[in-house]
C-alpha cells in the first residue's frame, strides 16, 4: 500500500488535549491556532515550512471562517500552500494520513502535511431550514446534538456501547478493570517522560499577542482508582462516567513525504515509516463498538498478518466496552495495547484523536527497536477503520 509513502520519524506533534471549557483554547478560532502551532512544531523539529508543497487538514466540528479551509489555515501557518478539507467523524485523524500517503504516492507532491484539530468547547448552534418538517426551522448544537442523536436510529452514542455490551454480555468488572488500567498507562507513560517526546505546549495569544494561557496538560485525566471505578452508577450497560472519554480540545500534526525527503527531514533519517495497509467496516446500526474489531480481522485477513505480529497496538476507544469486545474477537489480551495511554483517558476532540494515536503508537515503535504498528478506531455510530504502517 502506497510503496512510495513515508512518514519522517520525529517530524510530528500534538498539543495536549485539556477537556472542553478548561483551557483558553476555549476562546479561540481552532483553525487559526492549529495552523499557528504547527509552525512552532515544525520549527521545533527543525523543519523548515516551506518544504512543505501541500496540505490536508481535518476537523469535524464548525469553526468560524471554516468554508477557507485549507488556504485559510496555510495562512495561519505563515506558508500559502494549496490542500483540503477531509472529515469522517472520529476517523479523521487517520483518513487524513492515509490520504497524504496517496497525495506522495500519486506523485502529486514529495512533502505533504497533515493537521488535525477540533474544539468541542462552545461548539457552534447551526439554523437549518427544513421544508419538509412541521417545525421548518431547526436549530442543531453541532457537539452534542450529534452524540446525542444518531439519525439513521435514533440512540445516542452512549446508547451503542450499551447495546454492544448486552451483546457480547460483557462482564462490568472487566470494563472496570480496563478503564483502572488504562489511567495506570496513561499516567506511567506521563511519569516517565515518555508523552513529552511526543506532545508540545502551547501558548494561546488574543487578537492583541497578549497571553490567554498555556496549553500543558491534558486536563480531564483522572488518577481512577479502581473501587472508585466500581462505585459509579451505570449510565448504560458497563459504561459509566470513569468507563467512558470526555469532550477536549486540541491539534496533532505530522508530515508525509516520499522516500528520500523522509530522510532529509527526519531527525533520524535511518528509521524507516512505511504504509502497510488500510480497510474500513460498517457493522448493524448502533454496534459500534464491535465494528473496529471487525475492521482489524479484515485487515489482518488481506496481509495475511496476526495479532502476534504487532509490536504496537493502539486504537481510539471512546468506551471501554470497545476494548473488551475487541480482546473477545480477536482473542487478544487487552493489557498489551495502548502502552502510552489512550483517548478513553485523555479525551476525544475527534478531528486530531486518531493523529494522536498514530504518532503515540509510532512512537512507542521506534523505543521497541520497530516492528508492525496497528491503528483503529471506530466512527459515526457503526463504523470501523483500521491501519497497519511498519518501522524499521
Amino acid at each position: 500500500m502506497l510503496p512510495r509513502a513515508r512518514i519522517p520519524y520525529g517530524t510530528w506533534g500534538s498539543s495536549y488535549f485539556p477537556a472542553w471549557q478548561t483551557s483558553a483554547l476555549a476562546e479561540v478560532n481552532i483553525g487559526q491556532f492549529a495552523g499557528e502551532s504547527m509552525a512552532r512544531i515544525l520549527g521545533l523539529r527543525g523543519v523548515k515550512k516551506s518544504e512543505l508543497e501541500y496540505l490536508i487538514i481535518g476537523s469535524t466540528i464548525p469553526w468560524h471562517w471554516k468554508f477557507w479551509t485549507t488556504p485559510l489555515v496555510s495562512s495561519c501557518m505563515g506558508h500559502r500552500i494549496p490542500g483540503y478539507h477531509v472529515e469522517q467523524a472520529c476517523a479523521t485523524g487517520l483518513q487524513a494520513v492515509l490520504l497524504a500517503g496517496a497525495e506522495v504516492d500519486n506523485g502529486a507532491a514529495d512533502v505533504v502535511g497533515v493537521l488535525t484539530f477540533d474544539r468541542t468547547s462552545d461548539s457552534p448552534v447551526g439554523v437549518f431550514p427544513e421544508r419538509r418538517a412541521h417545525e421548518r426551522t431547526q436549530a442543531l448544537a453541532d457537539v452534542w446534538d450529534n452524540f446525542g442523536f444518531d439519525p439513521a436510529t435514533g440512540n445516542a452514542m452512549i446508547a451503542a456501547a450499551g447495546i454492544a455490551a448486552r451483546k457480547y454480555k460483557t462482564d462490568r468488572a472487566e470494563v472496570d478493570e480496563v478503564a483502572y488500567h488504562r489511567h495506570q498507562q496513561y499516567f506511567e507513560a506521563k511519569n516517565s517522560g515518555f508523552l513529552d517526546r511526543v506532545l508540545v505546549p502551547l501558548e494561546v495569544l488574543n487578537v492583541a499577542g497578549r497571553p490567554l494561557g498555556r496549553i500543558d496538560d491534558d486536563l480531564g485525566a483522572r488518577d481512577l482508582t479502581l473501587d472508585g471505578l466500581r462505585a459509579m452508577r451505570e449510565l448504560d450497560t458497563c459504561v459509566t462516567g470513569g468507563t467512558q472519554t470526555h469532550a477536549s480540545d486540541g491539534m496533532a500534526a505530522l508530515l508525509v513525504t516520499s522516500e528520500d525527503r523522509a530522510k532529509e527531514l527526519s531527525v533520524r533519517p535511518e528509521i524507516d515509516i512505511r504504509f502497510v495497509a488500510k480497510t474500513e467496516v460498517r457493522t448493524q446500526p448502533s454496534l459500534m463498538p464491535e465494528a473496529p474489531a471487525f475492521a482489524v480481522q479484515k485487515l489482518l485477513d488481506r496481509t495475511g498478518l496476526t495479532m502476534a505480529d504487532m509490536a504496537v497496538v493502539k486504537n481510539h476507544n471512546p468506551f471501554a466496552v470497545n476494548d473488551v469486545i475487541f480482546a473477545e474477537l480477536l482473542d487478544y489480551d487487552w493489557r498489551e495495547m495502548n502502552n502510552t495511554g489512550c483517548p478513553l483517558v485523555w479525551g476525544h476532540p475527534q478531528g486530531p484523536t486518531l493523529t494522536r494515536v498514530l504518532i503515540e503508537a509510532l512512537e512507542e515503535a521506534v523505543e521497541l527497536g520497530g516492528g508492525n504498528v496497528l491503528v483503529f478506531g471506530c466512527a459515526a455510530g457503526d463504523v470501523g477503520i483500521a491501519s497497519i504502517f511498519q518501522v524499521s
